[in-house]
């Protein structure tokens, strides 16, 4: 992609082997992350858990944020420190774990696909697989009743 659309900041290096999978997952819907241009920041940090709100304080895009687990309080700092921001300082905080780099890729895609019907639709095929997973989740569990 000659524009990318997503900027991932990181706490620091060692925050990389959680991220990956959000920069996996933007790659999967054909959203780079790797230079300016950018339309919405990932920012994801544990010991440096303000890294969302500064950011956020000093650009006008959406920041999303993912707290990293780690430390003495196992993330729950991180996470209060990404939630809670003053008024005028919005940053979206997704959830601890591995979930956390995935679903904020997929909140990132959702608000290019605002205003990129391509993206919007392969977003809508994603939902579908998911529905479908679930579906035969379902299945398979009826089949054992």
């Amino acid at each position: 992609m000659s524009n990318p659309l997503v900027g991932i900041v990181m706490g620091s290096d060692s925050d990389w082997p959680l991220v990956q999978k959000a920069a996996e997952t933007l790659k999967s819907f054909g959203v780079s992350a790797e230079a300016r241009g950018l339309k919405v920041i990932i920012a994801a940090a544990g010991g440096a858990a303000h890294l969302g709100g500064v950011l956020a304080a000093h650009t006008v895009l959406p920041v999303i944020g993912i707290p990293v687990a780690g430390g003495a309080l196992n993330g729950l700092d991180a996470l209060y420190a990404t939630l809670q921001m003053p008024a005028g300082i919005p940053v979206a905080t997704v959830t601890l774990g591995s979930a956390g780099p995935v679903n904020a890729a997929l909140l990132a895609v959702q608000i290019l696909g605002t205003a990129d019907a391509g993206l919007r639709a392969k977003f809508r095929a994603y939902k579908e697989e998911l529905k479908a997973k679930v579906a035969e989740g379902d299945a398979k569990v009826n089949a054992g009743l």
